[in-house]
């Protein structure tokens, strides 16, 4: 039985050797195609644009020693492929050394596995947990293969004959295949060998299996033992290769993520170019407005003893005119490193991101993000 330790300081994964290689998983999967039944329900991250997730590496690799860079979570690298192959492209220019893969449910892999491998990815992690449609939907509350949601027991034989078919195309392009795996007692505990069978068969490279956290002690599953997490592995790995790894720092659903940015590495920070925080709201108090529904901006910034305070109130761009305004927008935001709103689009987003200021979706309280975003706690916001 191989069994890898999980370090507090960077997670690990797999290379084709079977050896573990510190490894730094980026949030920078825009969108979720499945919910799982049994999934936290603590609100997930906010995904990382493709330049945010290339500066928050490359200050990373500054801090950690890092092997490999994956995209895992708050959703599915592959439910929206652009921002994925763009981040990875920006990985693979800067950081050739690097091993690049993904964390990825695998709809849509057998038609991105080409595209992958162009940009650099040479691992992948497969969350699978059942290989029989039947028990797929009683771990899933909803599968969406496209853009549009089908009936779950279709969905369910959509993902299983996606997955089956991605892992071929990924082992074709060359990539490591590491089978995630999340063992749920009463549910598929007793189909754990069965799916190890098949993964074998496909030729994936190792298995991971990963204890289920208990949710809800009266209906949900309990989580299994380590008695039982080590005779799972010791069946499973009469097949393949078995990885098992810390629970605690992982999660056993991609599309989970943190309780909020506050308490993540992810939150920007003030430099000496841009040292303000912008923010949009309707009565002054709170982060309630669409970005787009913006007239004007609301301005935070230190005052000279160093107290976060509202410093001035600017026009927003009109709107129309497509990304000009959010151009317009970032020209009038140059001293700012963040912007807090409710809602924001794709293309704000990915805009401002570019000029350096980071889109932050929030419906907190003004003055308690921005004290956040200033050191959380260790100084006061004030009213000008």
């Amino acid at each position: 039985m191989n069994v890898i330790p999980f370090p507090k300081e960077a997670q690990c994964c797999c290379n084709k050797t079977g050896n573990p290689v510190p490894v730094l998983h980026v949030p920078a999967a825009q969108r979720s195609n499945a919910r799982g039944r049994f999934a936290a329900t603590e609100k997930a991250i906010q995904a990382m644009m493709p330049v945010e997730a290339f500066n928050w590496v490359d200050k990373t690799l500054g801090k950690l020693n890092v092997d490999a860079v994956y995209i895992t979570g708050p959703g599915d690298p592959l439910a929206v492929p652009g921002p994925t192959m763009e981040t990875l492209q920006l990985l693979k220019g800067k950081f050739p050394q690097l091993d690049l893969g993904i964390t990825t449910l695998g709809l849509g892999g057998q038609s991105s596995a080409d595209m992958l491998a162009q940009n650099g990815v040479n691992a992948v992690t497969l969350l699978v947990d059942a290989v029989d449609a039947d028990i797929i939907k009683s771990l899933y509350t909803w599968i969406r293969p496209g853009k549009k949601t089908i009936p779950l027991a279709k969905a369910a034989e959509i993902l299983l004959d996606e997955q089956m078919k991605a892992i071929l195309a990924f082992k074709e392009s060359g990539f490591a295949v590491d089978i995630r795996t999340t063992v749920y007692p009463g549910i598929n505990d007793e189909h754990v060998e069965d799916i190890a069978r098949k993964m074998a068969s496909l030729e994936a490279d190792s298995m991971t299996l990963l204890p289920c956290r208990e949710i809800d002690a009266e209906n949900g599953p309990q989580a299994p033992d380590d008695l039982f997490m080590v005779t799972l592995t010791e069946i499973v790995s009469q097949y393949i290769a078995v990885n098992t790894i810390d629970p605690e720092g992982e999660n056993e659903n991609a599309a989970q993520g943190v309780d909020s940015v506050c308490s993540t590495p992810l939150t920007p920070k003030p430099t000496a170019e841009r040292s303000n925080v912008a923010v949009v709201s309707s009565n002054g108090m709170d982060v309630d407005l669409h970005l787009g529904q913006a007239f004007k901006i609301l301005i935070y910034g230190p005052r000279a003893d160093g107290l976060a305070c509202l410093l001035e109130t600017r026009l927003a761009p009109e709107s129309g005119g497509g990304g000009s305004r959010w151009e317009k927008l970032a020209d009038s935001l140059g001293d700012c490193f963040a912007l807090l709103t409710s809602s924001a689009g794709g293309n704000p987003r990915k805009i401002l991101s570019n000029r350096g200021i980071s889109v932050i979706i929030t419906e907190d309280n003004i003055e308690g993000m921005v004290d956040v975003l200033y050191g959380g706690g260790k100084k006061s916001t004030c009213k000008k």
